[in-house]
Order: structure tokens, then C-alpha cells, then sequence
């Protein structure tokens, strides 16, 4: 009897640890598909405990309570419970089941793209810029008046298009990011949406590359 339940309680371990540190992605859908928890909130996600009967995930200071239908009869049906209950829970939040887990800076022709969408924010950021006095118009416009002209004149309509644009991009991302459960808000969040801020389109491109990258990497697991 002992040796039994010091197997089960090393079993449990093994199940927690592997989890939490491997598959914290699984865990935050467990929190947002089974108790309804938004993204956010399930960000910091950890599974505290389980038992054959249920699991409990903690986070932002509360325990939540999943209960197992039908009681698992042994730890040797954890694997396959919990890879079920994951592929659930992708399919009932339509995510995708490989996660985007870093961000990748711009390289290439995505760094200079980034360069000079930059560089254009800073330009067309205010009309003065464009304007005799400014330190852009003293040291790199003043060269070319009639460029400087246009850049004052267009200023307005340049930077909302800009604005209009980049925006829309960044919905489109902050979806994409949901889709391959990039945590709301978090660290890798901020980085996507921040460069998608400056460049705009480059970086819908690098998270479908990273997506895809994960995706065969899973699929070279199964075989």
C-alpha cells in the first residue's frame, strides 16, 4: 500500500512539473475553456494540483476547480486525458494548437522596411519638423526645399494614413496573437504589438512563420 501511494504521489509530481513547465499554454485553454477565465487572467496560469478526479489551476491569487468526467482509474490515463482535454479546449476557444512562445525582430528587408516606417513616424510626427528651425529641416530637409515643402504640405495626410493602417494591423495581429495563445498583455505580447506599431505588416509575416516552424516541429515529434 505504500509502495502504491508513494508511486501515485511521484506520478502526480512528474504530471505537475511537466505541465507546468512544458505545456503552460495547455493549461492557461484548461483555465479559459473549462472555467471561463479570460486570457488575461489565465496568463500566469499554473496547475497547483491533481487528483483522478480533478485538477487545480491556480492563478492571480485564486484556486480553480476542474473536475475529471469520468474520474481518471489511474495516473497511467493522464497523458491521454489531458491531451484530450486540451484538444477541447483549442477547438471550443478556435485557437490554433501550436503556440507563437517568442518574438523575432525584423531582419532583412523586414529591418529596413521597420527602418524607414520609423523613420517616417518621426518625420510626419508634427509639421514643424518639415519646417525652417527644426533640427530634421537644419540638418537633412533644408538640402532639398521643395521636398521639405511637399513634407509640410502632405504632413497631416501622411501621418494619419500612417495611423489608419498601422492600426488596423494591429488588430489583425492582436487576434493572430490570441489564435496561437500568446498570453494577453504579457512580455511577448508587447513586444509583437509594439513593432507592429512601427512596422505594420512585417510582423503578421513573422508570426505566421514562426507558427508554421512549430508546426512541423510537432509534427517531427510524432514520427
Amino acid at each position: 500500500m505504500a509502495d502504491s501511494q508513494s508511486q501515485d504521489a511521484a506520478a502526480k509530481q512528474r504530471v505537475l512539473s511537466h505541465m507546468n513547465a512544458d505545456h503552460h499554454d495547455s493549461v492557461c485553454r484548461y483555465l479559459e475553456y473549462f472555467c471561463g477565465v479570460s486570457s488575461f487572467k489565465a496568463r500566469n496560469a499554473r496547475l497547483a494540483d491533481m487528483s483522478l478526479e480533478s485538477m487545480t489551476i491556480a492563478t492571480s491569487g485564486k484556486h480553480h476547480i476542474i473536475p475529471l468526467d469520468p474520474p481518471m482509474k489511474s495516473w497511467r490515463e493522464a497523458r491521454e486525458r489531458l491531451v484530450k482535454m486540451d484538444k477541447d479546449a483549442v477547438i471550443g476557444l478556435g485557437r490554433s494548437d501550436v503556440s507563437v512562445k517568442k518574438y523575432t525582430r525584423p531582419r532583412g528587408l523586414h529591418a529596413f522596411v521597420f527602418t524607414v516606417c520609423l523613420l517616417s513616424f518621426i518625420l510626419v510626427s508634427r509639421r514643424a519638423n518639415a519646417l525652417p528651425g527644426s533640427f530634421i529641416y537644419d540638418n537633412v530637409l533644408g538640402h532639398a526645399p521643395g521636398f521639405a515643402a511637399f513634407v509640410a504640405t502632405m504632413q497631416p495626410i501622411v501621418l494619419w494614413f500612417l495611423v489608419v493602417c498601422h492600426g488596423v494591423e494591429c488588430f489583425i495581429l492582436a487576434r493572430k496573437l490570441k489564435k496561437y495563445n500568446v498570453p494577453f498583455l504579457g512580455g511577448v505580447w508587447w513586444q509583437w504589438m509594439a513593432s507592429c506599431v512601427i512596422e505594420g505588416f512585417g510582423t503578421l509575416q513573422r508570426v505566421e512563420a514562426l507558427a508554421r516552424e512549430e508546426r512541423l516541429a510537432k509534427e517531427k515529434a510524432k514520427h
